[in-house]
């Protein structure tokens, strides 16, 4: 029998902690990650976690990724969430068709971005679609090349439905070219992530631009695209949660407050604890993807379970904390307050509501 992969943490060099870190405060008054910060990103294919390496991508599995994203939210909340934001919607590169996915990933600065809510609608014409919708925060817009949505499919003027009577769903991407951008990001906290509205008026597109996110439909043999979606979304945006946590406890305790250290160091032990039974269980499902080809309901709903918690566990030691850092907390201009609004940004995320 062969033993189950174990996966070690995935630190970055300390040279690019500080000089990631040093520019979160400017894309902050900026709205937007800071070329200094793209620079790195790009340069370490962080956008390309889970694309094929044939497409220039990293191609880690989903332990990896997972662990690099913590470490990414540990440097600076907006830069970890718009890493996973994308490296995911990138991830449908292995639900494209090939022969349309190849000439887009060539691009080394390839990044998609956009929604999962179903506000728009394709109305079948032809061979193809005319789609129209707006849809809401799109991380990362100032440097996505194209946009991703769901739409409702109609047909005759009627709703499309599926097997189960429910409107039939499908998603679409678009060239930035084809999208109106609307700045109406206005979030207290992720200011740096840029995630604002986008919408598209009658725009007719070809099938090959529709897809469905769904191990049946993995169009690339990597166990990756036939992990299932939602509980790949749910461990991403976990570990941002926890990866902001602990770099707020890691400010709270560099405020040296004797009364606060106590309170820190059991926030400490009981994030460790949970952050370790969270990727016990994460590498557990990843290994039984690679065993039987395919995860189990009840894996999932493990997965499901233990990301909800690490974010509940996260935010409630933050919580305890913070009434105790005196009025450096409360400052807008200060890295502690900054992580803290972003954590509660994050937090607001329909996956993350507990």
């Amino acid at each position: 029998m062969n033993e189950p992969m174990k996966y070690r943490d995935a630190p970055v060099s300390s040279a690019w902690v500080e000089q990631l870190r040093g520019n979160a405060g400017h894309a902050e008054s900026s709205g937007m990650l800071t070329p200094e910060q793209l620079a790195i990103v790009y340069d370490h294919r962080w956008f390309k976690l889970f694309v094929p390496s044939s497409l220039g991508g990293l191609e880690l599995s989903l332990p990896e990724g997972v662990r690099l994203e913590e470490e990414l939210a540990w440097i600076d909340g907006s830069l970890g969430w718009t890493v996973t934001l994308c490296a995911g919607a990138n991830l449908f590169v292995g639900y494209l068709d090939r022969s349309v996915a190849a000439p887009v990933f060539a691009d080394p600065r390839v990044c998609l971005g956009g929604s999962g809510q179903a506000t728009g609608k394709a109305v079948a014409e032809g061979d193809g679609y005319r789609v129209s919708g707006r849809w809401r925060y799109a991380t990362g817009t100032p440097h996505l090349t194209h946009f991703t949505a769901n739409c409702v499919l109609e047909k005759d003027g009627k709703d499309l439905l599926d097997a189960t009577g429910e409107p039939l769903v499908r998603s679409f991407f678009f060239p930035r070219s084809d999208v109106q951008i609307m700045d109406d990001w206005n979030a207290f906290g992720l200011k740096a992530t840029a995630s604002h509205s986008f919408a598209v008026d009658d725009l007719w597109v070809g099938p090959s631009q529709a897809f469905l996110i769904t191990p049946e439909a993995a169009t690339w043999d990597h166990p990756i695209y036939r992990y299932p979606f939602l509980p790949f979304a749910e461990a991403t945006l976990a570990v941002n949660t926890l990866g902001m946590a602990r770099h707020f406890l890691e400010y709270a305790t560099a405020l040296g407050k004797p009364t606060l250290q106590n309170l820190v160091q059991q926030a400490q032990l009981g994030l460790a604890e949970a952050r370790s039974s969270f990727y016990d269980v994460l590498d557990t499902s990843w290994n039984e993807l690679l065993r039987v080809g395919e995860l189990p309901p009840e894996v999932q709903e493990a997965v499901s379970k233990h990301s909800r918690r690490l974010v509940k566990v996260s935010r409630e030691w933050v919580i305890a904390v913070y009434p105790y850092l005196g009025l450096v907390g409360a400052d807008a201009t200060s890295e502690i307050n900054r992580v803290w609004r972003d954590i509660f940004t994050a937090s607001q995320h329909s996956l993350l509501r507990l």
